[in-house]
């Protein structure tokens, strides 16, 4: 007799372990069957059974006692009793607990686990009532594109948030500096509704809706204690909206020195200049890890259609007569906008190369992160 695991589990196995997440196998069968079932699985570790963790119950809060349950890969003959002090040892050592079950038994585990995960076609509906989430489809490798799917919208949103902090302090520092300093004001307030309302919306809306990156899930998990706004988070806002100032402000007081004084074509110059820094900025804040050259300038639709769309809008600004006298501007040449081009892609540019500083020297076992324990029941 054989009842073999599912098809795609071991690969799921192996992808969870790969980013962080610790698989162990809960089961009420023999230590012989289980060892058998864990090597398919590719679960090669210790083994525990249901005595020896009884046994080691009056021992909770002992650190031999918890690092015994915590090393372990594989327990048998295990009680639904079994499987409460298990998840409740792993917490206690500052685990995230997943627990996956489908009979009345695992009800008190699924609810005492931080992520109670009920089978849906098999699971009882003491189970499910008991669980966070429910497998529709039984199938343990949704998990794993849950896992993907979850990653991704968070950090989509880390994402968003460095490109809107980064491009509203630049546009802050912008009019804050000139009003300190009692210099003429580098932008019209049209121009400064037109990047709020129209720069800045659809290409930060696009982030949001960034394509999966298979490669997530390889990412260990975060410390539940970090915030979203990190120091490396902090200091690529600060990066961004430094070289943007600076780009803007030079490119404004190069225009006004020619005759002392803010014509159209100052603040038409300074204007694009803001905006096209505005579009380089979204690309570079399209991931947190890789380069452009690595995720593809089309693989977002949407991140392609808003700037194409914010494009040809402030081409229309610039050239089109009626739009003209509304924002104050005034055509500019192809060298012009060439120029304007080339200074502002030094944001993609200097975001690129902390990218690259952090693949080569700090991505590298030097992230701390906090296991997500998944124990999946048979």
């Amino acid at each position: 007799m054989s009842d073999p695991p599912r098809d795609g589990v071991q690969e799921a196995v192996a992808s969870l372990r790969s980013g962080g997440v610790n698989v162990k196998m809960i089961t009420g069968d023999s230590r012989t069957t289980a060892l058998a079932i864990g090597q398919q699985l590719g679960m090669n570790g210790e083994t525990m059974s249901g005595d020896e963790i009884q046994a080691l119950a009056t021992s909770v809060g002992d650190k031999s006692a918890l690092d015994r349950i915590r090393l372990s890969d594989i327990f048998y003959r295990v009680s639904p009793r079994h499987k409460v002090l298990i998840v409740k040892s792993l917490q206690e050592v500052g685990n995230i607990v997943a627990m996956t079950g489908d009979g009345v038994n695992d009800a008190v585990a699924l609810k005492s686990a931080d992520i109670g995960v009920a089978m849906g076609k098999s699971g009882t509906d003491v189970c499910k009532e008991a669980a966070d989430v429910i497998l529709v489809n039984d199938d343990f490798g949704t998990i794993l594109a849950a896992i993907e799917e979850g990653k991704s919208i968070f950090y989509n949103i880390k994402n968003f948030v460095r490109f809107q902090l980064s491009t509203s302090i630049a546009a802050l520092s912008l009019i804050a500096i000139s009003t300190l300093f009692s210099l003429p004001s580098p932008l019209n307030a049209m121009q400064i509704l037109w990047i709020n309302i129209i720069m800045d919306g659809p290409p930060a809306q696009s982030l949001g809706v960034e394509p999966v990156d298979r490669d997530v899930v390889q990412r260990p998990p975060r410390k539940i204690s970090q915030g979203m706004i990190t120091r490396l988070l902090a200091a690529r806002v600060v990066m961004s909206a430094v070289c943007i100032v600076l780009g803007t402000f030079w490119v404004f007081w190069t225009e006004m020195s020619i005759d002392n004084k803010v014509t159209a074509r100052d603040t038409t110059m300074t204007f694009t200049c803001f905006v096209f820094f505005d579009m380089f900025n979204a690309l570079s804040s399209r991931s947190e890890f890789k380069s452009v050259f690595q995720f593809g300038l089309l693989t977002n639709r949407a991140f392609v259609v808003a700037v194409g769309g914010s494009l040809i809008g402030q081409m229309l600004v610039i050239y089109f007569p009626p739009l003209q006298k509304i924002f104050i501007t005034e055509p500019l040449s192809i060298g012009d906008l060439l120029f304007l081009m080339t200074l502002s892609s030094s944001v993609l540019v200097c975001d690129e190369l902390l990218k690259f500083y952090r693949r080569r020297y700090t991505l590298a076992g030097r992230q701390l992160s906090t296991p997500i324990h998944c124990p999946t029941s048979l």
